[in-house]
C-alpha cells in the first residue's frame, strides 16, 4: 500500500498491517477473558467463524449474567420473551459443558431451569428473579443437584413456596445470602413498578412459615432481604433465633413490624452491621376542612 507523504510515497509492507485472523486459541482465549459477556456477544463473535468458535470455549462461559440488561417492560412477562431467555440459557449451558457457576437472569421458565440443574453440578449463584413460570419443581432438581448453591435471589417469583426454601435449606449447606423479596402492592406511596396487574394479587402470605423454615434450615446467612414479606414479629423472632450469624438484613416494606419488634428480636444478633426497617412514618394525606365565614377558604 502507498500513502502520500507530502513529496514523496511511502511504501507500507503488509508486515506492518498485523493479521488477526492468524492469532492461536491460546492468545484469543487470553484476549476474550478480559472482555464482559455482552463485550464477546456483539464483537468478537460477528469477526469470524475461528473467533466465534473461541467465544464457545467453556472457560468463558462459567458466568450467564444478563441482570444488567434488564429494564421495566411489560412485554417482558409473555411467552414468547420466556422463550427467548429459555433458548439463551440452554444454549450457554450446552457451551459450558457442565462447568457454569453463576446465573443471573429474568424471566426464565420450568424448561431452562431444570435443563441447567441437570447439567451444571457447580452452580454456586443463582439470580431468577421475576420468574412466574419457575416452580417448586425445578428447584427441587436446584437443591438435589447443586449443593455449592451459595446465593440465591428468588425475589418476584411467585410459583416458588415456602416448599422450595425447605428443600434447599436441607440440600444447600452452603447458602449464605437469600433474597426473597416480593414487589410493593398497590397504594399511593409505592414506587412505580411495570407488572401485570393480576401477577400483583398472587403474592406469597405465608411470610412466617418461610421466616421459619429459614430459621430452621439455613443457619449459615449472612445476608437476607425479605422486602415486602407479609412476616410478623413471630416470623422475624424465628429468622433471629435460628440465623445467628446474619450481618445484612432488609426489612423494608414489612409493614406488620413494629419499631419495638425489630429491636427486641435483632438485638441478639453480634454480627449484623446494617439493617433496612420499615418506614414506620409513612406520609398521611391531610383533610382540609374550610373555617365556617372565611372566604379565602371556602
Amino acid at each position: 500500500m502507498e500513502v502520500n507523504d507530502g513529496e514523496r510515497k511511502v511504501e507500507m509492507g503488509s508486515g506492518l498491517c498485523p493479521d488477526w485472523s492468524e492469532l492461536t486459541r491460546e492468545c484469543l482465549l487470553d484476549i476474550f477473558s478480559r472482555l464482559s459477556q455482552e463485550q464477546r456477544w456483539i464483537g468478537p463473535m460477528l469477526v469470524s467463524k475461528n473467533w466465534m468458535n473461541a467465544c464457545y470455549d467453556p472457560t468463558l462461559n462459567t458466568i450467564f449474567d444478563l441482570e444488567t440488561r434488564f429494564l421495566s417492560s411489560i412485554n417482558w412477562w409473555t411467552p414468547e420473551f420466556e422463550d427467548k431467555v429459555d433458548s439463551f440459557l440452554r444454549s450457554v449451558v450446552d457451551r459450558s459443558e457442565g462447568g457454569l457457576t453463576e446465573i443471573r437472569t429474568r424471566h426464565c421458565t420450568e424448561r431452562s431451569l431444570s435443563y441447567a440443574a441437570e447439567r451444571c453440578p457447580n452452580l454456586e449463584v443463582l439470580w431468577i428473579k421475576s420468574c412466574p413460570n419457575v416452580t417448586d419443581a425445578s428447584m427441587e432438581k436446584i437443591a438435589l443437584n447443586c449443593p455449592n448453591l451459595r446465593e440465591l435471589d428468588i425475589s418476584y417469583s411467585y410459583s416458588i413456596t415456602h416448599e422450595s426454601l425447605k428443600m434447599l435449606g436441607r440440600n444447600c449447606q452452603n447458602l449464605k445470602i437469600l433474597k426473597r423479596n416480593l414487589l410493593p402492592r398497590l397504594g399511593p406511596n409505592v414506587p412505580t413498578i411495570v407488572v401485570p396487574l393480576e401477577y400483583l394479587a398472587t403474592f406469597p402470605r405465608y411470610g412466617n412459615i418461610e421466616a421459619k423454615i429459614i430459621g430452621r434450615y439455613m443457619p449459615e446467612l449472612k445476608h437476607l432481604e425479605f422486602r415486602y414479606s407479609t412476616l410478623t414479629a413471630r416470623g422475624l423472632d424465628s429468622v433471629c433465633k435460628g440465623c445467628s450469624n446474619l450481618e445484612y438484613l432488609d426489612l423494608c416494606g414489612c409493614i406488620s413490624l413494629t419499631r419495638s419488634d425489630i429491636t427486641t428480636y435483632t438485638s441478639g444478633l453480634k454480627y449484623l452491621t446494617e439493617i433496612i426497617k420499615p418506614d414506620f412514618n409513612p406520609p398521611i394525606a391531610i383533610l382540609r376542612v374550610p373555617r365556617p365565614g372565611n372566604p379565602r377558604e371556602e
